[in-house]
């Protein structure tokens, strides 16, 4: 199994949108560059906001798309086709409905599950399903039709710290999933609860 060499934070750029739900994959490569002692900055061959840093011992490319969610594919293919990663070689992080806050999931390959972002993604690799995604549980507002203003909305402080208690045992169990360890790092992830 080849090893992650970059995560992808979905996210919309603006400063209106950064403390959206809809950021949470975002807010993980913000506590990484913060490890990693620095900041994302704009990269424009890459579309979006870019910082590598060293990790766990390797080389870890982070991006940002910054074409909003629904166009995140241009900025994930460029930078694949600029190092020549492949799909199984991404991580991508992303809010996820479908689980509660303070608690993260990983996952390989599997469809969108209408998430805009991993569409366009699957679709600019060539239908390739094959990465990683580290899936932020943000909860359900309970109604499909109120789920637009749900995920462009802010979480309370007690919801903000749960996400943020969940994106930090993320950071924790990377080391393993960086070295190919995946089943001891959904072990530790799949068992925190805030």
């Amino acid at each position: 199994m080849s090893r992650v060499k970059a995560i992808i934070g979905l996210g919309n750029p603006g400063s209106e949108y950064e403390d959206t739900r809809h950021n949470a994959g975002v807010w993980l490569l913000d506590a990484l560059a913060r490890h990693g002692h620095t900041t994302l900055r704009p990269e424009r061959k890459f579309h979006g906001q870019y910082a590598k840093i060293i990790f766990a011992g390797q080389d870890l490319h982070l991006l940002f798309p910054s074409t909003f969610m629904n166009r995140s594919g241009q900025a994930v293919a460029a930078l694949c086709n600029f190092y020549k990663l492949a799909p199984d070689e991404l991580l991508v992080a992303h809010d996820e409905l479908d689980i509660d806050p303070g608690t993260a999931r990983y996952k390989q390959g599997g469809g969108h599950g209408g998430h805009n972002g991993l569409r366009d993604i699957i679709s600019a690799l060539g239908n390739d399903k094959s990465f990683h995604r580290a899936r932020i549980g943000i909860g359900h507002p309970g109604n499909a039709k109120l789920v637009t203003n749900f995920v462009l909305g802010r979480p309370g402080k007690a919801e903000r710290l749960a996400i943020d208690d969940a994106i930090d045992e993320v950071v924790m169990t990377l080391p393993d999933a960086l070295s190919g360890e995946w089943a001891r790092a959904m072990n530790r992830l799949h068992s925190f609860k805030h």
